[in-house]
């Protein structure tokens, strides 16, 4: 197969959507590696909780590359910033060999800052500047903001508030050039994978249950029992904090299950919610048809990522 147009292929979708295996046989098909987009499969001897299915990576009985698991030790804070440095590591590397890099996860924030590269280094206020501009209109604001750069994301302009503190940015951007580390651009397209809400109800619910019969308590017990503390558990949320609340006797086994079964249902919606964001914002997710067979959806993927 020739090469794409595209520098980097996007998959994303809610959790249990099977966004994975998706990406894995597209990448199969493409010549392609998969960098993670997954705030928690970061970790090492995180794996059920985190949804970490090895099997999905494994295409015809070739195991697809992925990069960005298993790169932290549990009880590490990680963040975007960092994500940011990894992901352009693993994205030069694959880069280099000739291969076709396939983001893909549901952290809606990681893919954002790749995407559309989040300045994230720390900005002071500057209030002589805010004084200055706090009695412009919204649309004089944009004015000034548009000297500084082409207006890519519409939230900067939602507001004066936020007007006004594009511009602040900018500003210290310009007076501290060599901490200006703007992230690269890519051509990147978007390639939305999700099922009807009922589907992925069921599916969540399935496959908790069955995670549950995999181990996922005793994973939880192992990280415990490694010295990692209660609270640095529940910092990770949803599996993670309900098991460990669940070990501790915070909470009884059925009420553990019964919450955390609910704050997935939440968790996909706010993924949805996080994507439906993007849309309003100006990225362009094409989602494919939800009742098609999967070889039909590869198909589509395969001529949107421009083969």
């Amino acid at each position: 197969m020739g090469k794409s147009k595209y520098d980097l292929i996007t998959i994303l979708g809610p959790t249990a959507c099977g966004k994975t295996h998706f990406a894995a046989c597209l990448a199969a098909e493409t010549e392609g590696e998969i960098i993670s987009a997954d705030s928690r499969q970061v970790y090492k001897r995180m794996d059920l909780g985190t949804g970490k299915d090895y099997d999905d990576y494994i295409v015809n009985g070739q195991t697809i590359p992925c990069h960005l698991i298993d790169i932290r030790e549990p009880g590490e804070k990680y963040n975007v910033f960092e994500y940011q440095k990894d992901f352009l590591a693993a994205y030069n590397d694959i880069k280099i060999r000739g291969n076709l890099p396939v983001l893909c996860g549901g952290t809606g924030m990681y893919i954002d800052a790749v995407t559309r590269g989040y300045k994230l280094l720390p900005v002071p206020p500057d209030l002589l500047l805010r004084k200055k501009l706090e009695s412009k209109s919204l649309n004089e604001l944009t004015l000034i903001l548009q000297q500084y750069k082409k207006l890519h994301n519409k939230t900067d302009i939602d507001t004066k508030k936020r007007a006004i503190r594009a511009i602040e940015i900018e500003e210290y951007y310009l007076h501290h050039p060599g901490k200006n580390k703007s992230f690269p651009e890519f051509t990147n397209i978007y390639i939305g994978v999700k099922h009807e809400r009922e589907i992925i109800r069921q599916r969540i619910t399935e496959r908790l249950y069955a995670r549950l019969k995999s181990g996922m308590i005793e994973e939880v017990e192992a990280l415990l029992s490694e010295g990692l503390k209660p609270e640095d558990l529940v910092y990770y949320g949803l599996e993670y904090k309900y098991i460990t609340l669940y070990l501790i006797q915070k909470i009884e086994y059925d009420e553990m299950v019964r919450k955390l079964n609910i704050a997935i249902h939440q968790f996909a919606k706010r993924q949805m919610t996080w994507f439906r964001k993007m849309e309003k914002e100006g990225a362009v997710i094409h989602w494919l048809k939800e009742n098609i067979p999967f070889k039909e959806k590869l198909r589509a993927a395969i001529g949107l990522a421009g083969f």
